[in-house]
């Protein structure tokens, strides 16, 4: 599996944008349209693509997508 590769693909379906390139330092500054409403459905997105669950406390961590990916890695027990 390539997690980022699979992560981007969400971005690009949330986001309906197909031009979309996350990479670590990314933050919703640089995705237009990510806004709270779309961050909750990119939430959403995320953990039914991936079937996990993030926690509060985790959602509230997250700086940049880096931060998201590496969650989401633990959670898949991903290198």
């Amino acid at each position: 599996m390539d997690l980022w590769k699979d992560l981007n693909a969400v971005f690009c379906k949330v986001f309906d944008n197909d031009d979309i390139q996350i990479e670590a330092h990314t933050t919703a500054d640089d995705v237009d349209g990510w806004d709270s409403l779309s961050h909750a459905m990119l939430i959403v997105a995320i953990e039914s693509r991936f079937g996990i669950t993030f926690e509060q406390r985790e959602l509230l961590t997250f700086k940049n997508v880096g931060d998201m990916h590496e969650c989401l890695a633990k959670k898949l027990r991903i290198g």
